[in-house]
């Protein structure tokens, strides 16, 4: 399928989604993305893997990057897109392709913006981060990369969208000593040992810090236990896997040092970690676009790969036209007249 860069900006998000895209399968969307900016004479293009970067180059005092993911979550019987209303509905209307079809009429209809733009279309964000499409980048074209400032498409229901929450995974294990379940008191069961873990669970209170004036929320849940051997068997082990979201006024070595604190006397192994960011809206750039684009701003609940740019050295905020709350949803959808705003808040910001 062809993308038409020029329709408008309602018909290009339906005709984004309509290319199905799941991670790892990207290439039929990322295709038609690099076919149609081949197409714009004041854009170089770039393809790294199902990667597509396009720049201008006319030498401007800044250089700003728009980025967006191209793939989806599994389908869940939500494609072909549809519009009841106001509403476009489809697998990653909201989670991104609303604002990844923004980007792309911006690519095609601003060819002499008053900061220099690239265009990052990535693969693979929806999956482990070992697969990234900016990673792929990061190691194999990082000059592509380079800006002073960047904007994540992500679904933020219109609103800017400063900084973003780490998320650290941790097992925390409970030991005990295996015996037969009829002599039970020769043994020491780890599952009820593992009570412990879960009373401090239930026990915590959620802090809101603020950070450079944003209410951030964090999150200390389980999310799996594991344990058991056999029905008649006192269990050895029981381990709950922890999901902490803590706000950017943390470091990971902070996070890990708090969690090897609250479940002290406890086995804790981090398995999985990403790091925060910072809102970054004291960069001038980020003022700019903020009082450009007119658009209120909240901190991110959630983590997203403004965390990536921020690691580069690349202030970054997310904007989007897309409502988080819906990602990843069979219903999910994206409102018309959003879509349509946030083209238009971004040209403002572009020419201004």
């Amino acid at each position: 399928m062809r993308l038409d860069l020029f329709s408008d900006v309602t018909d290009l998000t339906a005709a984004v989604v309509d290319i199905e895209s799941v991670s790892k399968n990207e290439k039929g969307l990322a295709d038609a993305v690099e076919e149609a900016l081949l197409a714009l004479p004041h854009l170089s293009v770039v393809r790294v893997g199902n990667n597509v970067v396009a720049r201008t180059d006319l030498g401007r005092a800044e250089r700003v990057v728009l980025a967006g993911h191209l793939d989806t979550v599994p389908l869940n019987g939500n494609l072909p897109s549809r519009v009841e209303g106001d509403r476009l509905y489809g697998c990653g209307t909201s989670d991104m392709k609303s604002g990844v079809a923004v980007a792309l009429r911006l690519a095609a209809t601003v060819p002499e913006p008053t900061r220099d733009v690239t265009f990052v279309f990535y693969e693979c964000e929806e999956i482990e981060a070992v697969h990234n499409g900016l990673k792929r980048l990061s190691e194999a074209r990082p000059e592509l990369l380079a800006g002073d400032f960047a904007v994540l498409m992500e679904p933020t229901g219109g609103l800017i969208e400063g900084g973003c929450q780490g998320t650290m995974r941790v097992e925390v294990t409970a030991k005990g000593e295996r015996a037969h379940s009829a002599r039970a008191w020769m043994g020491s069961n780890a599952i009820h040992t593992a009570g412990a873990i879960l009373d401090v669970l239930r026990a915590y209170e959620p802090t809101r810090p603020v950070v450079d004036g944003l209410e951030f929320h964090e999150g200390l849940n389980a999310v799996f236990v594991r344990g058991g051997v056999a029905g008649n068997v006192i269990p050895d082990e029981c381990v709950v896997t922890v999901n902490y979201r803590f706000a950017p006024d943390k470091s990971p070595a902070d996070a890990e040092a708090y969690l090897r604190g609250i479940f002290d006397g406890f086995e804790v192994t981090v398995v999985d970690m990403s790091p925060p960011a910072r809102p970054g809206l004291t960069h001038p750039a980020a003022a700019a676009f903020a009082a450009a684009s007119g658009a209120a701003v909240r901190a991110k609940l959630g983590w997203t790969d403004v965390a990536f740019f921020s690691g580069i050295g690349v202030p970054a905020v997310n904007y989007g036209p897309g409502e988080p709350t819906l990602a990843h949803t069979k219903d999910e959808y994206a409102e018309i007249p959003l879509i349509i705003d946030a083209e238009r808040r971004m040209r403002a910001w572009l020419t201004s």
